[in-house]
C-alpha cells in the first residue's frame, strides 16, 4: 500500500512538472532565447547546512537575491578559502549578500576582509545595453542599514566604500588582492568597469560572480558576459539561475 502511494505520487509530481514546464512558458525580449525552465533536480544541500539556514533568516529581507544564489555564493567563498585575497562585492543595496559572504568568511576563519560598495544613490552608467534600467534605481538603502545588518550577525570583517566604483572608492583598496568578486550592478557599463579593474588583482584559481546574468531586466550584463568569456585567463560557468561564474586560470 504505502509502495503504491509513493508510486502514484512520483508520478503525480512528474506530471506536474511536465505541465508545468508546457503551460508556463515566457517569452520575453527575443522569443528565440528566452523561457521560463523549471528544472527536474530537486538537491537542496542548503537544507542540510544549518549555519547558512540561520545567517540567511537574518539576511534574506535585505537582498533581492534568490535562495538559491545566496548559497552558490556562500559555497563559491569555501571553495576559494585556499586562496589569499579579500572579498569585493559591489552592488551591496541593502547588505544581504554582502553580509552573508562576511558570515561565512567568519565560519571558514578567513582573515579576509568583506568590502562592501555602493553608490546608496541607485544604478548608474545604464545605457543602451541595459533594457530595463535608466539609472537611479534600487535607491531605497542606506550605510546605516547596512552597518545594522553586519551587527546583527556580529561582524567585524565588513568594510563600506561609498561611492561609484572604481571611479570614487577604489583609490582605498587598489593595494589589496580579492580571492572572490561579486558583481551586483544590473547595468552594463558599470560591470565592465568592475570586471576590469579587479580582474588583475585576483590569483589564479579566483571567483568573479555576475548576479543578474540571463535576466530579461538586465541585458546589459548578459551581454558582458558572453564579450569577456572567450577571453584564454578564464572558464566561464554560465549557471543559469542567474549567475554567471568566470575563474580565473591564468
Amino acid at each position: 500500500m504505502k509502495k503504491t502511494i509513493a508510486r502514484n505520487g512520483k508520478a503525480f509530481m512528474a506530471n506536474a512538472l511536465f505541465w508545468a514546464r508546457r503551460t508556463f512558458v515566457e517569452k520575453s525580449l527575443d522569443p528565440r532565447q528566452n523561457s521560463t525552465l523549471i528544472s527536474w533536480a530537486t538537491y537542496s544541500p542548503w537544507l542540510l547546512d544549518q549555519e547558512f539556514q540561520d545567517t540567511h533568516a537574518v539576511i534574506k529581507d535585505r537582498t533581492l537575491v534568490d535562495h538559491y544564489r545566496c548559497y552558490e555564493l556562500w559555497h563559491l567563498l569555501a571553495q576559494t578559502s585556499h586562496l589569499e585575497g579579500d572579498v569585493l562585492e559591489v552592488g551591496t543595496w541593502r547588505g544581504g549578500t554582502g553580509c552573508l559572504l562576511g558570515k561565512r568568511a567568519h565560519l571558514l576563519g578567513l582573515h579576509s576582509e568583506i568590502f562592501l560598495c555602493d553608490t546608496f544613490a541607485g544604478v548608474v552608467k545604464a545605457g543602451e545595453a541595459d533594457a530595463n534600467y535608466g539609472g537611479g534605481e534600487h535607491a531605497d538603502t542606506s550605510v546605516p542599514i547596512v552597518e545594522g545588518l553586519a551587527r546583527d550577525l556580529g561582524l567585524d570583517n565588513i568594510r563600506i566604500l561609498q561611492g561609484i566604483f572604481p571611479e570614487d572608492t577604489a583609490h582605498q583598496i587598489t593595494d589589496r588582492k580579492f580571492r572572490l568578486c561579486h558583481i551586483d550592478v544590473d547595468a552594463y557599463q558599470s560591470g565592465k568597469d568592475i570586471l576590469e579593474w579587479a580582474w588583475s588583482r585576483m590569483p589564479v584559481g579566483g571567483v568573479v560572480v555576475f548576479d543578474d546574468f540571463g535576466f530579461p531586466s538586465t541585458t546589459g550584463i548578459t551581454k558582458l558576459v558572453h564579450e569577456f568569456e572567450g577571453l584564454s585567463d578564464r572558464i566561464c560557468v554560465q549557471n543559469l539561475n542567474g549567475h554567471a561564474v568566470f575563474v580565473k586560470t591564468g
